[in-house]
């Protein structure tokens, strides 16, 4: 097992330096995402739990994480997947009790772990209590304040109040049928109908948040992660936006109900809360819990608003994702990272797959342009060779790195499910998302046999594939040249050197084309990105590659799709 970078959290020695590591631990984590009814399932129902979680608290350990990302596991009808919220103090029964996420964080940070939970502010459930008593107040209730109800155009309010399209497909408007059976009202949801969305202009949901923050403070974690949020705040008026097809909008532009200025408020206000929550803050410290942004704007240079000083820690680096596999569009999308995190301190963070992609095996597998979800599965082995070459790249590169559960198996999309096991709303919903992120959701296998491939005794709630058993956890482990043991060997190497992990610039070494070559420190990265063996200096001594590496004579070859680590020479 590697060391970890710092103790426990909570322990006397939480405020060390080691291995050349400062204290500072969030500029430089690599945060593992689990998605709970995927990960392990302890009762046999098929759905994935926090006891489950819990249990395999060691393999995470020993994997070399620094901290643990939990996917919703409040109060929920389900209708995406815990992301509409009717309780957010109440752990949904299917994952367990609120003893068990209790017992979790205790457990992890006795393990070295840090927890850190998915906050849904942007909306709730439509069977959140507010908006139950909302409807059942009708017109006029002060609960329908607290969310975008509006009356309709149109002679009798039968067309929508403005043209905004959801996320999931279709108008971002749903009229309701009042107490007393006629037509009414209209409320505003971004996402699906079944999560409408808060209107933060009413203080009721800025201190109902504030108080949401303290709970999970008061229990434990380390930090939040905040979905959507760069939604919360909407232009004044909800004006129309003018145009058809929005999605295709979606990160090029600012929209009236994304990326608003007025969000940036609202993160100040909480950030007060969290560094109470930091004692070494107040000391001239740095924070020990933080705030994670899943915020998809134009620019990284809009995304760099969020993370300034007083607002949140780290913002996810869709552009980096979303990237092909290509030595100059990955250079210049390193670079543009680096330049705009710079000026406001915070750290990079660098991430290839999550819950609401294709998988990056099933990407790279695949030609460029098409997207980040994939209904094909492309070429297997080139997509792996590729997945591993980049997960190196990325985990080589200065400040913080997010891996999804199951990546480090070499996982790839499950493109065939039938349409009858489909559960994402998207997939059900015409003109929105693809809706096949059910694909990369499909709970990962921990041994070679067994009903599930060991994740629980009960099947699981989405089909496994035949192969899933061989990439299982138990099929890779002590296997040379594994995903599994790969991982681990760069994970305990980016402890052990003190160049790799925090920082704010690299060094670009000249490359051949289609190469990327970069020194940080006595460390160098190359990344072969072309389909053919490349001849490059050799820079010392191997550390680690995701293939074979030949050196002769001072150059090394590098075969196609691949990185490989060295330390400088003695």
């Amino acid at each position: 097992m590697s060391q970890q970078h710092t103790a426990a959290p909570g322990t006397d020695t939480d405020t060390a330096t080691v291995a050349g590591h400062p204290r500072d631990w969030w500029r430089e984590a690599v945060i593992y995402q689990v998605y709970p009814r995927s990960f392990a399932d302890s009762n046999g129902d098929g759905m994935g739990d926090l006891e489950g979680v819990r249990s395999r608290l060691p393999y995470l350990r020993d994997l070399g994480v620094d901290a643990v990302w939990l996917s919703p596991f409040y109060a929920s009808p389900q209708a995406d997947a815990g992301y509409d919220v009717a309780d957010y103090r109440a752990v949904d029964p299917m994952f367990g009790t609120l003893l068990d996420a209790d017992a979790l964080i205790r457990d992890a940070h006795g393990h070295g772990l840090r927890i850190i939970v998915d906050l849904v502010p942007n909306h709730s459930s439509d069977q959140h209590e507010w908006f139950k008593r909302a409807l059942a107040e009708g017109p006029g209730s002060p609960l329908r304040e607290r969310y975008h109800f509006r009356p309709g155009k149109g002679e009798n309010g039968e067309l929508p109040p403005n043209d905004w399209e959801s996320i999931f497909g279709g108008p971002a408007w749903t009229r309701v049928t009042e107490p007393d059976g006629t037509a009414g009202e209209w409320y505003l949801h971004l996402f699906a109908p079944e999560q409408p969305d808060l209107n933060w202009e009413h203080p009721a949901v800025g201190d109902e948040f504030r108080s949401i923050l303290r709970f999970w403070l008061d229990m434990g974690v380390d930090g939040f992660r905040i979905d959507v949020a760069h939604g919360l705040v909407k232009a004044e008026g909800l004006p129309d936006l003018g145009s058809g097809e929005q999605l295709k909008l979606l990160g090029n532009d600012v929209m009236p109900f994304f990326d608003q200025d007025g969000v940036h408020a609202i993160y100040r206000q909480w950030r007060t809360i969290l560094d109470e929550y930091s004692p070494s803050v107040g000391q001239g410290g740095p924070p020990e819990r933080i705030f994670v942004a899943e915020a998809w704007t134009p620019t990284v240079e809009r995304t760099a608003n969020y993370v300034r000083p007083d607002e949140l820690h780290q913002a996810f680096n869709f552009q980096y994702l979303s990237t092909a596999w290509d030595a100059a569009e990955l250079r210049a999308v390193i670079d543009s990272t680096l330049e705009a995190m710079r000026p406001v301190g915070a750290p990079a963070t660098w991430v290839l797959s999550n819950h609401d992609v294709t998988r990056h095996a099933t990407r790279f597998a695949n030609p460029p342009g098409l997207g980040t979800q994939i209904r094909q599965a492309g070429d297997r082995a080139l997509g792996l060779r590729r997945a591993r070459a980049a997960t190196l790249l990325m985990l080589a590169l200065p400040g913080s790195a997010y891996l999804y559960q199951g990546e480090e198996l070499g996982l790839p999309d499950v493109v065939d499910l039938p349409d009858e096991v489909r559960q994402d709303p998207a997939y059900f919903r015409g003109e929105g998302q693809d809706g096949f992120r059910d694909g990369c959701r499909v709970p990962i296998p921990w041994s070679r046999t067994g009903t599930s491939y060991g994740f629980g005794d009960g099947g699981s709630w989405l089909p496994q594939p035949e192969c899933w058993g061989e990439l299982s956890v138990e099929a890779q482990t002590g296997v040379a040249g594994s995903t599994l043991e790969l991982y681990r060997a760069a994970l305990a190497a980016r402890r052990s050197q003190p160049d790799l992990g925090a920082g704010e610039s690299v060094e670009w070494l000249r490359a051949p084309e289609g190469v990327l070559a970069f020194r940080r420190g006595g460390f160098v990265c190359v990344t072969n990105t072309t389909g053919e063996p490349v001849t490059t200096p050799a820079y010392g001594r191997v550390l680690l590659a995701s293939g074979e590496v030949a050196e002769t004579g001072g150059e090394a070859t590098v075969p196609a799709d691949t990185t490989v680590w060295w330390t400088a020479a003695v």
